[in-house]
């Protein structure tokens, strides 16, 4: 029986989307596959790694006939990049699916549709949030590169949504730096607070696109499902209490400066080079109209660069995990930053200039 007849491009798309989430190792070897349902015209792709769940549509079927089967996605996917284009077919029979495209031909062994384990949906949901596409890309954008992986404090392993009032907010931690992004919204919600894994957060930075077409957020009690374009994405949440970021963010610092992005950055990139794998801090001297960065390793070598600032505050000095610094930098997009210290033993905290929705706090370290 013929499933899908369609050009390799259009076939290919729908592939793309669910396979991200498919572990290469299994201790279910179905979970190696996808699932293709079919309904006339209407053909569903589905994955899941029992955790998340990913499910797309096209219209690539091929006769009026219902029906499922599961297959290897790895190895379709594989089969289709490395095919030209053109007409390709998927086709089902003896328990094994054809795969064609002019005089090319494949073979793969297909599991039973019935033996897939789908993610159960919520029955009821607290909360949903619309959002465009592009700001909710935005807001994990800003905050997923301070998650923890694989701590033993799993609830760190992925990124605190807070729905509260007008604002929707964004909270990642690993217990060394923070970072928190809100974006502020027409809707009003009770507040809600879930933790999404951080597998979830890095697929849908993957699928999301930069375009004002709406994303529907629903949060229930053990999970949030996002729709958007042909695309559903349910995931299950991580249990646990995230801490209280209100009391990491510190307030009423004195000593500050605003400085360029991109010269802190190159200043910054530059010192790294001669500090260790183990070992990546960075000491910062700063001084009235001075910050002075300099870097050692354990062969004796050292780098120090100099930058002109307009400040006037106390004279610290400070060790930093320049990794922490430089990845708050690299996902930044405005020409300057505003850098808030207390002393030589209290976080700093990186701020955007007359952007309030925007928070970086960073721990010190001993140089």
């Amino acid at each position: 029986m013929q499933l899908v007849k369609t050009q390799r491009d259009t076939l290919l798309r729908p592939l793309q989307i669910v396979s991200g989430i498919v572990e290469r190792r299994h201790t279910l070897p179905i979970l190696a596959n996808i699932l293709i349902r079919k309904d006339g015209e209407k053909v569903s792709f589905l994955s899941t790694d029992i955790e998340v769940q990913i499910t797309t549509h096209a219209e690539v079927g091929s006769g009026g006939e219902v029906a499922a089967t599961t297959v290897a996605a790895r190895k379709l996917l594989d089969i289709l990049r490395a095919l030209p284009d053109g007409d390709v077919s998927l086709s089902l029979a003896n328990k094994r699916m054809t795969v064609q495209s002019g005089k090319s031909r494949f073979g793969l062994q297909t599991l039973a549709a019935e033996e897939f384990p789908t993610v159960a949906q919520a029955e009821h949901y607290n909360a949903r949030v619309t959002l465009p596409q592009k700001t909710l890309k935005h807001l994990f954008n800003m905050v997923h590169f301070a998650m923890a992986q694989q701590d033993i404090r799993y609830y760190l392993n992925g990124l605190l949504l807070v729905v509260d009032g007008k604002n929707v907010i964004a909270v990642a931690t690993d217990g060394h730096r923070l970072a928190f992004c809100q974006v502020e919204t027409d809707q009003n919600f009770q507040r809600q607070e879930v933790i999404i894994p951080r597998k979830t957060i890095l697929e849908l930075q993957r699928l999301l696109e930069d375009s004002e077409q709406p994303v529907e957020l629903e949060i229930a009690n053990n999970q949030v499902k996002l729709t958007f374009a042909d695309i559903e994405l349910i995931s299950k949440l991580v249990e646990g209490k995230f801490p209280d970021y209100t009391r990491v963010v510190p307030k009423g610092y004195k000593n500050n400066f605003t400085i360029d992005r991109q010269t802190l950055l190159h200043a910054l990139q530059r010192a790294a080079i001669m500090t260790s794998d183990k070992f990546k801090g960075v000491r910062w001297i700063l001084s009235p109209g001075s910050l002075k960065i300099s870097s050692t390793n354990a062969d004796q070598e050292d780098a120090v660069e100099e930058l002109e600032l307009d400040y006037g505050g106390d004279s610290i000095d400070i060790g930093f995990n320049v990794t922490y610094l430089l990845d708050v930098l690299n996902n930044l997009k405005g020409d300057n930053i505003n850098i808030a210290l207390g002393d030589a033993n209290s976080s700093a905290l990186i701020t955007v200039p007359d952007n309030a929705d925007f928070k970086y706090v960073v721990m010190p370290m001993r140089i």
